[in-house]
């Protein structure tokens, strides 16, 4: 089956979506593009969910409040960002990056006192610098490769341990077996004091690690949250996922288990 990521040709997402898949992918312009081809069917889809520095990717975690998907994979990849320029870096006028790019390499960027304009992905920056030979662009080495930019300054990015977790989503759900984890969407819906400590006391009490848990703005009003939970599958989750609905409105984002990324 076709998979769906964020194009252009040269985006951290296309180039572990060949890794992962090989040839059978389609390109698209944004991610809520591919949430929404996915949810249409006929194809699955590859995205960033979160980041170890920028931390969630805002635009994934909508799409999957709005759409029927379901995440049926997870990827983890190491990320190596650097900075393209033909001359001098600390002349440059305007450099080009991603808007998580840019907090990834935040503290790069801040000492150059450089313009930053955003781009959609690190592949459209690379494309942005090719239109304009006074600027600089943060881009892969895949995309600097595709794109001819010369490299001047290499692993820009903030963390040694910078990785950017991608989940693997589709139109329908995958079986549990096998499945190391999973994912909730957690709508409380009514406000009241120590909510968040007892939807955190279903999962401790039956020792079940949450290996994420992040709000996100219901879109209902100031202070109304949703909460996304990444649990392990551990004895007694099953339990602890019907309690929680006993509590609160629940949404089941599917189970899952880690892809080994092909080097």
């Amino acid at each position: 089956m076709t998979v769906a990521t964020l194009g252009p040709a040269g985006t951290v997402s296309h180039e572990l979506a060949a890794r992962l898949y090989g040839d059978d992918v389609e390109l698209l312009p944004t991610i809520r593009a591919i949430i929404k081809r996915v949810a249409a069917g006929g194809a699955k889809g590859l995205v960033p969910i979160e980041n170890s520095e920028a931390g969630g990717v805002g635009e994934t975690l909508q799409g999957l409040m709005e759409f029927a998907v379901s995440i049926t994979g997870e990827a983890y990849m190491p990320v190596r960002h650097h900075l393209a320029a033909r001359g001098d870096p600390a002349s440059l006028p305007v450099v080009y990056a991603h808007p998580q790019t840019h907090e990834q390499c935040s503290v790069l960027l801040d000492s150059l006192g450089v313009e930053v304009v955003h781009t959609s992905s690190n592949a459209a920056s690379a494309m942005a610098m090719q239109r304009d030979e006074h600027a600089g662009a943060i881009v892969s080495e895949t995309a600097a490769r595709i794109y001819g930019l010369p490299i001047a300054v290499r692993d820009v990015q903030n963390s040694r341990d910078n990785t950017t977790r991608f989940v693997e989503i589709s139109a329908v759900p995958r079986g549990i077996a096998g499945c190391t984890k999973c994912s909730l969407l957690v709508d409380p819906e009514l406000d009241r004091v120590g909510l968040l400590a007892d939807i955190l006391a279903v999962f401790a009490r039956r020792g079940i690690n949450l290996t994420r848990i992040e709000s996100r703005p219901s879109r209902r009003g100031m202070g109304k949250y949703l909460f996304f939970i990444d649990m392990e599958t551990a004895e007694g989750w099953r339990e602890a996922k019907e309690e929680l609905k006993s509590m609160t409105t629940v949404r089941e984002l599917g189970c899952y288990a880690r892809m080994e990324v092909p080097i």
